[in-house]
Formats: structure tokens, C-alpha cells, sequence
């Protein structure tokens, strides 16, 4: 274990019957931390959360937690606090009795709960509303009771299992918000787990993309976004424009030949030594953002469809035999386009190459 590592798993795999649903994972993560595995539905981010918490015993591996290995502990002896999606509160109890409850079955002393209770609803801003029942609080409310009831027990790391899901957006974006002051302050290692790309680009300091069990790339979150490791990575993380051809060099420039749209390519690789050579054939990324709507551009298409998203506006652009996804922010003085428009397009000349 690294000195940087803070909980380590080591090929770790989980199996339902014939499906792997955890296959050969390992991955290392600081203390103080917050990482977001997210993917599709069934792709094991809520299996492999579970088995870090101990609720699914793993199959195989090791997870060591604080130079511990935890693997084979049940979940209330290995310092991990779980918040599920459903925050699973006793509704015939107070808000109070609800955070005491790890503490009496741990059998802390009375006055050490007291002290502890109080420190932790003061933590989620709640301290005012001990007496109330579950019933009585709004949904972020309730969120941030469970949230306490694990940081009463005062846990190494806290693991959330999709707990925004149930929420309005408005209400979503405070409360991630929250979750990350919390993390901050305490300096707590946090394991979000949500379908909700947005949520964990926003959240996170590291994402864990996964598909069918596998870690496709655990990176930070511009990283995952502007450099993703493979196709599966790009259309999950983000909306995106793919072009496949050969690159070509002519008079010093470079491009890529789709056959119909050509790509200007200035550099594609960080590293000199690794750029691909004239000949090779590849795919490459654009974001919808990247792509400008430029009146003087040789490159022209025509919008088929057009759908307002508040602060942008994503048009459906058809070149040649490509459709194009191209994201226009929205200002006061920004021209607005119809359907069976004419427009230039002017294309970024550092795609990323997709593998």
C-alpha cells in the first residue's frame, strides 16, 4: 500500500451466479477524497460500493482500509458509514433518536452520544431540529439525517449510494454542494455513487467510470471528460462528435480525410514523440461545444433539428453524410438559428484520438 493510498482494492471480484459483477477490480484512493462511480444501470458501481462497505462479501481480493485489511469484516467493524438511496430512516423515531441509534448498539456512554449527536447534526445544520420525526422534514432534510447518522459513528470513509436520486434538481445542486463542504471540513474520504454524469463532474476530485464490472478509467474529472480513454468513456461522460479517417499531411498542414468532411488536426497527443503518422488511420472526439457556428467558414451545413436547453442551445447539424451535435451558448445578443438554416462551421484543430 502507497503512502498516498488510503483505501486500496486489490482484484477485487464479485460474483451473482455466472455474472461478474465486480471483475478484477483494483484502485487506490486518498484520504480526505471524494471519488464517483458512475455508469450505466448494471454496470456493478453500486455492487462494488456495497462490497466496500461489507453488505456483498467479495469473492476475491483484498480491500485494506487505513493499512487495514477490512475484507472479511462485517459492516459495522470496519470504519465505513453508509448512506443509502432510500436514507432508510426510522420513521417512529425523532430525528435525535434516528442519529443514536449506531451509538446504543455500539454502547457508548450516554453523555459521549449526547456530545457526538450534537456535533453531527451541527455538521449537516440540522441541530435545531433533533425533536422532529422523519415524517416532518423535507426530502434534503431527510438526506442530510442520514448523512449524520453515519458521521455520528464518526467513519473513515462514507459511502453514498445514489442519495440525491429522490430529489428536485434545484434541491440536487444545494445538497451536493453540501456533501462537498462537509467532505472539506472533516477531511473525510467520500465514495459517491450516481448515474447522474453531471453530478459526479461537479462533485467529484476523481471519477471511476464503469461498464459490465470493469473500471474503463479512473481519472479527474476534466480528464474523464476532455481525454476519454475509449469510446464507452466519451458517449457516457458528455455528448460527443466522432469522425473516422486518415490522417494526411499537405503543405505543412495536417488533416484528417473522413472521404466528406475534413478534420484539421494541429496536434493531437501531448507528448511529440507519440503523435500518429501521416497514413494512419483513427477516430477522433469533439465536444459539441468545441464546434463554432462561423459565418465565414468553408465548411457548411444545414440545421435539422434544434432543442433549448436554458444557458445553451444544442443544434443537429447535417454535413455531408455526418450529423452534427453543436452547442451554442446562449447570450442576450446571440444570434438564434431556424431549422433549414444554412450555417458555416469552423472545427477545432485538436480533436482527441479516441482508442
Amino acid at each position: 500500500m502507497s503512502e498516498s493510498s488510503f483505501l486500496e482494492l486489490k482484484n477485487v471480484y464479485k460474483y451473482f451466479g455466472d455474472v461478474k459483477a465486480v471483475d478484477n477490480i483494483s484502485i487506490s484512493i486518498k484520504r480526505g477524497e471524494l471519488v464517483s462511480f458512475i455508469g450505466p444501470s448494471g454496470c456493478g458501481k453500486t455492487t462494488l460500493l456495497r462490497t466496500i462497505g461489507g453488505f456483498d462479501k467479495q469473492d476475491a481480493g483484498e480491500i485494506i482500509l487505513d493499512n487495514q485489511s477490512i475484507g472479511s469484516l462485517p459492516p459495522e467493524k470496519r470504519s465505513t458509514g453508509m448512506v443509502f438511496q432510500n436514507y432508510a430512516l426510522f420513521p417512529h423515531m425523532t430525528v435525535y433518536e434516528n442519529v443514536s441509534y449506531g451509538l446504543k448498539q455500539m454502547k457508548v456512554p450516554k453523555k459521549e452520544q449526547h456530545d457526538r449527536i450534537r456535533e453531527a447534526l451541527s455538521q449537516v445544520e440540522l441541530g435545531e431540529l433533533g425533536d422532529r420525526k422523519p415524517g416532518e422534514l423535507s426530502g434534503g432534510q431527510q438526506q442530510r439525517v442520514a448523512i449524520a447518522r453515519c458521521l455520528v459513528l464518526q467513519p473513515k470513509v462514507l459511502l453514498l449510494d445514489e442519495p440525491l436520486s429522490n430529489l428536485d434538481a434545484n434541491l440536487r445542486i444545494a445538497l451536493r454542494e453540501e456533501i462537498r463542504k462537509i467532505k472539506d471540513k472533516l477531511d473525510l474520504t467520500v465514495i459517491f455513487v450516481t448515474h447522474d454524469q453531471e453530478e459526479a463532474l461537479s462533485i467529484s476530485d476523481r471519477i471511476a467510470v464503469l461498464n459490465k464490472g470493469v473500471i474503463q478509467q479512473l481519472d479527474e474529472s476534466d480528464k474523464v471528460y476532455n481525454y476519454p480513454s475509449n469510446k464507452f468513456v466519451s458517449t457516457f461522460v458528455g455528448q460527443a462528435n466522432f469522425f473516422t479517417g486518415e490522417l494526411h499531411e499537405s503543405g505543412g498542414e495536417r488533416y484528417l480525410d473522413t472521404g466528406t468532411v475534413p478534420i484539421p488536426i494541429k496536434k493531437l497527443k501531448e507528448k511529440p514523440d507519440d503523435q500518429p503518422k501521416p497514413g494512419e488511420k483513427m477516430t477522433v472526439l469533439v465536444r459539441p461545444e468545441r464546434i463554432k457556428i462561423n459565418a465565414s467558414s468553408p465548411l457548411e451545413g444545414t440545421i435539422t433539428d434544434i432543442i433549448y436547453n436554458g444557458n445553451f442551445t444544442r443544434y443537429f447539424v447535417e454535413v455531408e453524410d455526418y450529423e452534427l451535435k453543436i452547442d451554442a451558448f446562449n447570450t442576450r445578443d446571440s444570434k438564434q438559428y431556424q431549422t433549414q438554416d444554412k450555417i458555416g462551421i469552423e472545427l477545432p484543430d485538436s480533436p482527441h484520438i479516441i482508442n
